[in-house]
């Protein structure tokens, strides 16, 4: 029943439902990592199976991909599509501009690369991830494996200069092991607190030795889609300058989503 859902549940879903509704026939589509672009994934499978919807998905990791598949989705690699319609994803933080910080889940750097092959960006979330300045969440660096405590050293002594009120880096780790990415890479989270100049970050981040990329998303996402958890949706169009609000409702059949409750 939807009333076993927690609250942020509900609001993932719905965000992920009005999502689902902006894919159309024969699109070419990116799919996101992470649990709130899981309930999208879900939702797509569900028009698959039931409405006939066909779509051509490049998923931004190995287990979106896996999800995707066994929901009946057609998978391809992004160089087969070449060049994708819509790409929808999760945020772990945006702010009224649209800028995002990603990465929570380890795939930021496939996610930036799918997003940017994209006509358009759209952004899942629920409405706890809005905020007025980014950095609260930890930024994702995904770095080389070769000489990572030289990078670790260099994002440090760069962070001296930038506009951030904090500089700890850590190693995001696996158990005891380090944290390894799709790519094979290790990510360092960088615990800013605040990020005055992200544009800047950025791009001054990516010049360091042994940087692959970052998790802040500057200027990619076009919309973003906020669920509530009593089934309100705000659709903001950072192009457009328009924000839509309407409501879902919870049907009996939205039981099928109750596996991704975490």
């Amino acid at each position: 029943m939807s009333g076993d859902l927690s609250p942020i549940d509900k609001a993932k879903f719905v965000a992920a439902k009005r999502a689902a509704e902006m894919v159309e026939d024969g699109m070419r589509v990116g799919l996101g990592t992470g649990s709130t672009a899981a309930w999208l994934v879900r939702c797509l499978g569900q028009m698959v199976a039931e409405d006939g919807l066909n779509i051509t998905a490049v998923p931004t990791s190995v287990r979106t991909a896996e999800l995707a598949r066994e929901l009946g989705i057609k998978v391809v690699s992004l160089d087969e599509a070449k060049w994708l319609d819509l790409t929808v994803d999760g945020a772990d933080e945006f702010d009224h501009d649209l800028n995002l910080i990603k990465g929570g889940g380890g795939a930021h750097l496939q996610e930036k690369i799918v997003a940017t092959a994209s006509d358009q960006m759209v952004v899942i979330a629920d409405a706890g991830k809005g905020v007025d300045t980014l950095g609260a969440f930890p930024l994702p660096v995904e770095v080389l494996p070769f000489g990572w405590q030289a990078s670790q050293a260099l994002l440090e002594e760069t962070l001296v200069s930038m506009d951030v009120l904090g500089r700890t880096t850590t190693l995001r780790m696996n158990g005891t092991q380090p944290y390894v990415s799709d790519e094979g890479n290790y990510i360092l989270d960088l615990h800013l607190k605040r990020i005055g100049n992200a544009r800047q970050l950025a791009l001054v981040l990516n010049q360091i030795p042994g940087v692959i990329e970052n998790g802040l998303f500057i200027d990619i996402c076009d919309r973003v889609v906020i669920g509530h958890g009593d089934g309100t949706v705000i659709v903001r169009d950072i192009n457009e300058g328009t924000e839509e609000r309407d409501r879902l409702d919870f049907m009996e059949e939205d039981n099928l989503f109750g596996d991704l409750t975490d």
